[in-house]
């Protein structure tokens, strides 16, 4: 979930029951590199928000016709749910639990149980359901990752880094969050740390976290990378304008870069950063003009985004091939920035 244009919700933490001082809630651009770079700065690791996206990998491109959402074709901007997480470890050395269970009572019995440890427990679970969510950002998307730090009652502290705010959840609420049905069905899904073994990001990480990026974008694919967005620029510029499956095809592509995630502008500034960070991490300045060169790409994706949008809304004319065209400026800028990046880190 984006932390763009979330209102405040009515479900604050009161201030004696917020984060004690062993946990400090942090608002971030993105659900699940928010709640893990939580988890490990928790256990000693100066992770940021960043550092755990880019060191993850997470960055991607994917456009899966014989994937349907709503009924039309997946595209994706980073790699599937709990990528990221489980992409940490390595690097980390870090070893995480994850659980799933049959039942909600099972489920809400184990969270309580390690709430009584002092643990700090990661949830995935449907955004629908969470009533601290307001009503206009609600939608049945079962892969949003929170983090919950203690109990107040019958309601959990929640720190759901795409707010500003800890917020508090009733267990019924919760509980229906967890074991939402359909598509990335949570079932129940908690996971924490067991033990890390470093608490340093090593520069050796950061190049092999890069190189594996750089060389998933220029895969041989035709779905993936940046062969994946010219797929997506053939489909788009052959719909026909006057009829309204275009208009539901070019709005589809702009909620999956908008609206699920953090979207194709919103992760490539993440990555930005990554590298910002890198660069000093990894003694490797060159990054910097790199950090520089992503956040353009991201920009180039949010105009693209706010052209299809215009179209969609009938402020402008209904354009396919235009918008064809931007995404192969898209993915030609990315090749060039992928392949000068990898060489950069060999």
């Amino acid at each position: 979930m984006s932390r763009r244009d979330v209102p405040k919700a009515n479900h604050e933490a009161p201030p004696d029951e917020r984060a004690s001082a062993s946990f400090e809630h942090q608002h971030a651009a993105h659900c699940e590199s928010g709640v893990v770079s939580g988890m490990l700065r928790q256990h000693g690791v100066p992770m940021t928000e960043s550092l755990a996206f880019g060191l993850s990998s997470a960055l991607s491109f994917a456009y899966l016709p014989f994937i349907k959402v709503s009924g039309l074709p997946l595209v994706s901007y980073r790699m599937p749910p709990r990528a990221i997480i489980k992409g940490l470890q390595r690097p980390m050395g870090a070893r995480l639990r994850f659980e799933t269970f049959r039942s909600p009572e099972a489920g809400q019995a184990r969270l309580d149980a390690l709430l009584a440890e002092g643990r700090l427990v990661g949830l995935q679970t449907s955004v629908y359901w969470l009533p601290y969510f307001p009503p206009d950002m609600r939608f049945h998307f079962n892969a949003h990752n929170l983090l919950v730090y203690g109990k107040a009652g019958a309601d959990y502290l929640i720190s759901d880094p795409v707010f500003e705010t800890p917020m508090r959840c009733a267990s019924a609420d919760l509980s229906r969050a967890r074991f939402a049905k359909g598509l990335l069905a949570p079932k129940g899904l908690l996971y924490h740390v067991e033990a890390i073994e470093r608490r340093t990001i090593e520069p050796a990480a950061i190049r092999a976290a890069i190189r594996k990026t750089a060389g998933r974008m220029l895969a041989p694919a035709p779905i993936v990378g940046v062969r994946g967005m010219r797929m997506l620029a053939a489909h788009i510029g052959r719909l026909p304008a006057g009829e309204a499956r275009t208009l539901d095809s070019i709005g589809h592509v702009v909620r999956m870069q908008e609206e699920i995630g953090t979207g194709g502008g919103g992760f490539r500034f993440i990555y930005a950063a990554f590298l910002e960070e890198a660069a000093q991490l990894a003694a490797l300045p060159a990054l910097v003009e790199f950090s520089d060169r992503m956040t353009a790409i991201g920009d180039g994706w949010r105009l693209f985004a706010l052209k299809a949008a215009r179209m969609v809304k009938g402020r402008d004319t209904v354009d396919p091939p235009a918008l064809a065209a931007m995404l192969r400026a898209q993915a030609d800028e990315e090749e060039r920035f992928f392949r000068d990046l990898k060489r950069a880190v060999a």
